[in-house]
């Protein structure tokens, strides 16, 4: 019988997350897109917490969807409670999270991507990647191979010029629930047990992670009357820039707040024995930023309780996700410890925790542009690169899916550093650090966080989306008319002077606000702590109408100014080393003084910039110091 060839333009392996975003980048870059899942069902699945963005998460989603991506538009179509979290702090760690209907979200991406053209859905299991070796010019930029396509579990080949490896929790999974092991993927699905060898033959370096989920109960046997109740905002902050507020407004579901006790740590600590975590079953190291409940009792035996929130998978459904307490503990200490918790005394387990060993890899083998150093064409994004978070995983697979349409475009690739955005943050963190756990995006992470702000992602990063195809000419003029008056609204309003009427200062009194001695402009009043743009609109008839988004910008200008001023002066100082750029050809073996720790490190990273070189673990300020020399040697010899 003969082997079925298939020609296309790029490969996605996995439709999770990333797999979505990548799949979904390409074809409308106008390439011919086969995405590969092992199950059709499995589309954008959320195997843990049915919720999107969070702190933090939330810009990587108003990010993705700068850039063109389709998270945060689903997310709006399919949430069922929407709060932004943080509003008593400053407006760079406001993070927007939305509880998810898990199956709707699911459905309705799907939806997406059939009805996307250029876009082929096919069910399989990829077991081989396809490559020959490489041509002259990727070999002088370090590559040993050239990606050509991929081999299913049928025989078949798809034959293409890039692949986007997007397998998530899949590869080699298995899910442990005490003494109980099943070979599946996540939520019993079928595993992708083949790839691995394929990858390990390239002499792809592999890391064995690992993740949890808890229980999920039957809505009908818990007693909300004991718990908290947390409601969604009244007025609902959409994340897509291109979502019209008011479709958002919408009835929206409770969440709830319980605690564990103390008989639930007891119950906790006398059965470690029978943990896989413990027990030393598992073989992946999990995430440090989300513990199991066993190694909260174990990890912060001071705490005499942990929070728990229960939250609706659904609207038409009784799962309720039992927050705070992934688990792998076998079912009937589940079941005990579970019982301990106000409100869950009676509650019946739908689906059981359980902890989910996978393949990933390590990252540093990548360009920032998420391709293979070694493998020309190969790209990879979202948990196989060792990240954790269905945000993280959607911001690297546009990231990686506009690279590798571009590369099959003969195009220059997209990078978005760390003072661009928290992908950038994402993407630098995760390619020159040795990350031996899941990755998780944190705020604390962002050295210029102030300037990264969700609020402003479209007027950082739109202009990416657009050059990439993404982005239309209508919303870059809505873009464009937006800045437009945010500049003039400031404008106005550093230029317009009021003086120390009576009225001005009955104002200023009421709003416990220190009287005018002099005249004073309206941008001044409003840098102080008491006084907002909503505010003056007593004092301010001149005002025009504008929007939200608007009025949002220009009050955080103003405010911040100051702060802000001095995180461009950072910025300016950070890009000059970014720009110092460090050619493909470069043999450190020649950069004499170099330390040898430094020249290995080097050599084995290949960064693209000086500045990227400066983060590697390793390479020291005194060998940074030695390389600008060797730098600006060659570049005088240069003719």
């Amino acid at each position: 019988m003969d082997q079925i060839v298939i020609r296309t333009d790029v490969c996605v392996v996995g439709a999770g997350h990333a797999g979505c975003e990548a799949a979904l980048a390409c074809a409308r870059m106008g390439l011919e897109t086969v995405i590969f899942t092992v199950s059709v069902d499995s589309i954008a699945l959320m195997p843990c917490n049915p919720n999107i963005g969070g702190s933090s998460k939330g810009h990587l989603v108003r990010e993705v969807d700068a850039l063109g991506g389709e998270m945060g538009k689903n997310i709006d179509h399919t949430f069922i409670q929407s709060k932004m979290l943080n509003l008593s702090k400053g407006p760079a760690v406001h993070s927007l999270r939305a509880q998810a209907d898990k199956a709707e979200y699911s459905r309705r991406m799907r939806m997406i991507l059939e009805n996307q053209e250029h876009l082929t859905i096919k069910q399989a299991e990829v077991c081989e990647l396809l490559t020959e070796d490489a041509d002259p010019e990727e070999r002088r930029r370090g590559a040993d191979k050239k990606v050509t396509g991929v081999r299913i579990f049928t025989g078949a080949v798809y034959e293409a010029k890039a692949v986007i490896l997007c397998t998530g929790t899949y590869l080699n999974a298995r899910c442990l629930c005490g003494e109980s092991i099943t070979h599946t993927g996540p939520n019993g699905l079928q595993a992708a047990v083949h790839l691995t060898d394929s990858l390990k033959e390239l002499g792809i370096g592999m890391r064995r992670f690992k993740t949890g989920t808890p229980a999920r109960m039957d809505k009908r046997s818990i007693d909300f009357s004991k718990m908290e109740e947390q409601k969604g905002d009244e007025r609902v902050v959409p994340f897509s820039f291109s979502t019209d507020p008011e479709e958002v407004q919408i009835g929206q579901e409770s969440c709830w707040l319980t605690y564990t006790s103390e008989k639930t740590h007891e119950i906790i600590r006398a059965n470690l024995d029978r943990s896989p975590i413990y027990a030393g079953i598992i073989e992946g190291t999990g995430p440090r930023y989300c513990p199991s409940i066993e190694d909260k009792v174990v990890k912060f035996a001071e705490k005499d309780r942990h929070q728990v929130f229960i939250e609706p998978e659904g609207r038409y459904t009784n799962e309720m996700y039992v927050g705070g307490m992934s688990s792998s503990l076998p079912e009937d200490v589940q079941l005990a410890m579970y019982r301990t918790v106000p409100g869950l005394e009676h509650c019946k387990i739908v689906r059981n925790a359980y902890a989910i060993e996978y393949d990933c890899i390590d990252a540093r083998q990548l360009y920032p542009t998420l391709e293979f150093r070694k493998i020309s064409g190969l790209f990879s994004a979202g948990q196989f690169n060792g990240s954790s978070g269905y945000e993280e995983a959607a911001a690297q697979g546009i990231l990686a899916g506009i690279n590798a349409g571009r590369k099959c475009l003969d195009q220059e690739p997209v990078m978005i550093d760390r003072s661009e955005g928290y992908l950038g943050v994402l993407v630098d963190d995760l390619v020159t650090k040795d990350n031996r756990e899941p990755y998780r995006m944190m705020t604390s992470r962002a050295e210029y966080r102030l300037l990264l702000r969700q609020d402003n992602a479209d007027l950082r990063l739109r202009e990416k989306g657009f050059e990439a195809g993404l982005i239309s000419e209508e919303q870059m003029r809505h873009l464009e008319e937006k800045k437009r008056s945010i500049e003039e609204e400031v404008k106005r309003l550093q230029n317009t002077v009021i003086g120390a009427s009576s009225a001005n200062q009955n104002f200023l009194e009421r709003h416990n606000s220190a009287l005018l001695k002099t005249g004073t402009t309206l941008a001044e009043l409003m840098c102080r702590p008491e006084l907002s743009y909503e505010a003056l609109k007593e004092i301010d008839p001149e005002r025009g109408e504008l929007s939200q988004e608007v009025l949002e910008q220009v009050e955080i200008e103003i405010k911040y100014q100051g702060y802000i001023e001095r995180q461009q002066r950072q910025v300016e100082q950070y890009r000059k080393m970014e720009k110092k750029r460090i050619p493909d050809s470069i043999d450190y073996d020649d950069v004499k003084s170099l330390r040898l720790e430094a020249r290995q490190k080097l050599k084995e990273f290949r960064p693209v910039s000086v500045g990227q070189a400066s983060r590697i673990s390793g390479v020291s300020p005194a060998d940074i110091s030695v390389l600008l020399v060797y730098l600006e040697h060659e570049s005088r010899r240069q003719p």
